[in-house]
């Protein structure tokens, strides 16, 4: 069970965003991070990728206006509004703003004997927001009221981050692995507990390894009762079982999925074996459990940058990354994966890793809806924003074009959070959420890193600023 461990899951619903912020309603400390904050802007000569899936245009004017999208035509055509400021953007490209729907607040410690995961309310944010990632779901929460403070401190223009949809702490049972998360006593506990943080402004839930189909079943009514989502990592739950009770998300799919262990029984989270390295997707109880979920119409995230560093020497050693970190953290990090060819997991992950690419894409084929995420958790591999770009281009390894991959990453997110109308695509009259890129990733998914300025509200971030103002901070806050 131990990788099952590292691993972490959330939930989630639609939540209403904070009004287009000017940027005079910026403070200081954010405000020197911004790159473009004109009243009207043109950008020029850019390559959109809309993130509908459609085919890349080459050569369009996108005009923002107060915040939102206003037209996006061809440039040789567009008329450019009087008073705009023009940027050139000849050789980049512009893709909606990213929407993370398994990104945490909080990192592994790498330090001590129990596992712990401290908040990281100062790089986190920043780190998001600089790689594109505009909208984010906090998949499970080990400090709720920090993340709360947090979408409170953004929306209100005093620190630089994304627009947060806040999880509830995670709804856990009887044998959570650290101290910091609550465990449930019964049933009439988790409706407790749902209804509580409801209250505080959390706007959906994760459910998460030990708990009971029927703390899982009150916790289910008790928040869509109120239009709110559920989403899961789950081991003492099968996928079958989840989605009868009723749950709207399973976080990390095929290989958290304990249902294909022999023997295994309802409220019980197995011992690990082998058996899902013998399962083949394509199998008949593999393709029936697909089925289910997509009749259920329950969603899968997708986290295979997490799952990425269990794989020995697969992880790409990116400088950006190990710069982010405390020397602690990095020593920590760079010790685990040395090791991490050791043993089981050598074996395994390498089997475990292609099966669960090979799921999700057809568990997409089957006509399920997939959402992108990171997982900052683990052994301290993956980290905020560069993360999410990462994702983006394991679902292209897994069989995806860069096309559909950035659909997955933008547009899934915000259907399934409701809030497509506003964000997740780009279209006149959408809010002004999108990611300017050296390159095209549309042709080469790797330039979705070469990120220069994210665009939230209509206010243009200088995303190296961004990174450069937590370097080493990951590991400590």
């Amino acid at each position: 069970m131990r990788q099952f461990r590292l691993l972490v899951l959330a939930v989630s619903c639609a939540v209403g965003f904070a009004h287009a912020q000017e940027p005079s309603a910026l403070a200081p400390e954010v405000r020197a991070f911004v790159k473009e904050d004109a009243p009207v802007l043109a950008l020029t000569h850019v390559r959109v990728i809309d993130g509908t899936g459609a085919a890349a245009r080459a050569d369009q004017t996108l005009v923002i206006r107060a915040g939102k999208i206003s037209t996006i035509g061809d440039a040789a055509t567009a008329k450019i509004p009087e008073g705009a400021k023009v940027l050139d953007l000849t050789g980049y490209s512009v893709i909606p703003g990213l929407i993370g729907m398994h990104d945490h607040m909080y990192y592994p410690a790498p330090l001590g004997s129990l596992p712990m995961y401290p908040e990281h309310a100062s790089s986190f944010p920043a780190l998001y927001l600089a790689g594109g990632v505009t909208t984010i779901r906090t998949t499970g929460s080990v400090e709720t009221y920090t993340d709360l403070e947090l979408k409170r401190l953004i929306d209100g223009g005093k620190l630089a981050g994304p627009k947060m949809n806040v999880t509830g702490p995670y709804l856990e049972g009887q044998g959570s692995f650290t101290p910091q998360m609550h465990e449930l006593k019964d049933a009439e506990d988790a409706r407790r507990t749902v209804e509580f943080w409801i209250a505080q402004g959390v706007t959906s839930f994760k459910a998460y390894m030990h708990i009971t189909p029927d703390e899982l079943a009150a916790a289910v009514k008790a928040a869509h009762a109120h239009g709110i989502k559920v989403t899961g990592h789950l081991c003492s739950i099968g996928f079958h079982e989840a989605a009868a009770i009723g749950i709207d998300d399973l976080e990390h799919g095929l290989v958290v999925d304990t249902e294909f262990f022999p023997g295994k029984k309802s409220a019980e989270c197995p011992e690990q074996n082998d058996s899902l390295e013998k399962l083949d997707v394509n199998s008949t109880a593999a393709q029936e459990m697909i089925r289910d979920l997509v009749a259920h119409r329950v969603a899968v995230t997708s986290t295979l940058p997490v799952f990425e560093t269990f794989v020995p020497n697969r992880a790409p050693l990116s400088k950006r990354v190990l710069d982010a970190m405390t020397p602690e953290a990095r020593i920590a990090y760079l010790t685990r994966r040395a090791r991490i060819s050791d043993g089981a997991a050598a074996s395994r992950w390498p089997i475990l890793f292609k099966k669960e690419l090979d799921f999700e894409r057809s568990f997409v084929k089957a006509g399920g809806l997939l959402l992108a995420g990171l997982d900052p958790t683990g052994y301290g591999g993956v980290i905020a924003g560069f993360g999410d770009q990462r994702e983006v281009e394991l679902l292209v390894e897994a069989g995806f074009t860069p096309l559909e991959a950035i659909h997955i990453a933008t547009s899934n997110g915000a259907e399934f959070l409701g809030q497509l109308d506003k964000v997740g695509t780009l279209a006149p009259g959408k809010i002004a959420d999108l990611v300017v890129i050296r390159g095209n990733p549309s042709a080469n998914i790797s330039d979705i890193e070469k990120v220069e300025i994210v665009f939230k509200d209509g206010i243009g971030y200088d995303s190296a600023k961004l990174i450069e103002s937590v370097r080493g901070l990951v590991g400590l806050r």
